[in-house]
């Protein structure tokens, strides 16, 4: 569900960047500070989250999740993570605003650049979900206790430093 929560986000800053919101957000400065400290403050919290996780090393199985009906509520919980991370990196939004205008010309409307935004978004998603399916196959030995904590480890503390570079990066 992650990636959707990513291809939507996507979907959502190119529409932003093709009707002129995009330029608006990023030339309001405070706006765009927010924007970024959010996903700083963010990014930290799941790099902190996966660390404390990596260091409690208890995992149930994807069956007893199953069996609890703890599934639909992880997919609602993957797409918001996929959906927020994405949303609240400044980076995004600066590449459609660099990108989108090479692919124009003076007489370009706004619905070929909504078409480019959400082409954009759909091959994230589709990249996102072949990606996804061979990690399901690679299922078994990525849900061992072993691998499973120092995933985790290695993800928070890339997080963390990811959160650490975006506080310290002039955007």
């Amino acid at each position: 569900m992650e990636c959707r929560g990513v291809a939507s986000s996507n979907a959502v800053q190119g529409i932003a960047a093709a009707t002129g919101l995009g330029a608006l957000i990023v030339r309001v400065q405070p706006l765009f500070e927010a924007i970024k400290w959010a996903g700083v403050v963010y990014l930290a919290y799941l790099g902190v989250q996966a660390v404390r996780s990596a260091i409690r090393g208890t995992y149930s199985s994807l069956e007893a999740d199953a069996a609890d009906g703890r599934v639909a509520g992880a997919a609602l919980g993957g797409w918001r993570q996929g959906f927020l991370s994405n949303i609240t990196n400044p980076k995004v939004l600066v590449f459609y605003l660099a990108v989108l205008p090479q692919f124009l010309t003076a007489d370009t409307g706004t619905p070929v650049l909504l078409v480019f935004a959400v082409s954009h978004a759909l091959l994230s998603l589709l990249y996102l979900l072949v990606l996804t399916t061979f990690l399901h196959r690679a299922r078994r030995i990525l849900t061992r206790r072993r691998v499973r904590r120092g995933l985790d480890a290695v993800t928070g503390t890339a997080l963390v430093g990811f959160s650490v570079r975006l506080a310290t990066q002039r955007v």
